[in-house]
């Protein structure tokens, strides 16, 4: 699949997950039925288009609520969302990974493709959802990567106040700090294709680790593959389909498929 049809595919998930349109000039957030599902992707459920529920927000409801609850049904939806699709969901459902891929397509006078703290910084995603969504569940804590990380939740409060003139007094420093991040990861952006995605998402973090036994997977021929390094080349995640295809970075976006001079490279819904 070509990137052309993978960002319509993004698009449509996004409007979808967003079809309360009205909301977004009436700053009133959708209360209806929808609103008890969770979406696959990151989309905060404050967002006044929002239609469904996000998994992580969901999963920090439920077991910081005292007495604690078993999410069993949000926890069921991760699970099953990772089995079939790992991190497709990221390269294909998730508004907010479609957002920074919208700023990374803005002309910028530096692109980063590498550099030297790259790897090291892919590890404070498993960080944020050890310390930030975990930890907090078993201490009846605030629910920390929401009210303090999350931007897809502060771009929501930033489209309820331009919808809404009566929130804007309730905004405060939290607000103020979490705007800040939200700056930070637009800015980012501009210059690394998805860094909120490799760096600090947790669901990212939940996904990749489904990577390994989803159904949408990826394969390596190693009967055709001449180890031209293309594939590492193109791939903007950072990972080497030719030593690994289903590399818990890689989001399924399909261009290590479109490098490979001997069509050793295939995703999809394929199994050995």
């Amino acid at each position: 699949m070509d990137n052309k049809k993978r960002f319509t595919i993004q698009a449509l998930a996004a409007l979808v997950q967003n079809a309360n349109l009205k909301g977004f000039f009436t700053g009133r957030i959708y209360t209806g039925a929808a609103k008890g599902v969770c979406v696959p992707g990151l989309n905060c459920y404050s967002c006044p288009g929002a239609v469904g529920a996000c998994p992580i927000g969901s999963l920090q409801s439920f077991l910081g609520a005292r007495p604690v609850r078993i999410p069993y049904y949000v926890v069921g939806l991760l699970v099953f969302f990772g089995a079939l699709l790992g991190r497709a969901v990221c390269g294909f459902l998730c508004p907010m990974g479609w957002l920074q891929e919208l700023l990374h397509r803005v002309p910028f006078p530096k692109k980063l493709r590498d550099f030297k703290a790259d790897r090291a910084l892919r590890k404070l995603k498993y960080l944020v959802l050890a310390l930030l969504v975990v930890l907090p569940l078993f201490f009846a804590l605030t629910p920390f990567f929401c009210k303090y990380l999350c931007p897809a939740g502060t771009l929501a409060g930033v489209l309820l106040t331009l919808a809404d003139a009566a929130v804007r007094p309730l905004l405060g420093g939290i607000f103020a700090w979490k705007a800040a991040v939200l700056l930070a990861t637009v800015v980012l952006s501009l210059m690394i294709w998805r860094p909120f995605c490799k760096y600090l998402c947790p669901l990212g973090a939940v996904y990749g680790f489904f990577n390994r036994f989803a159904l949408c997977r990826g394969e390596t021929d190693a009967d055709k593959c001449v180890r031209c390094g293309k594939c590492a080349a193109v791939c903007r995640m950072g990972a080497d389909p030719s030593k690994d295809p289903n590399d818990p970075e890689c989001v399924r976006c399909g261009d290590c498929v479109r490098a490979c001079p001997t069509g050793a490279i295939r995703m999809g819904f394929r199994m050995k």
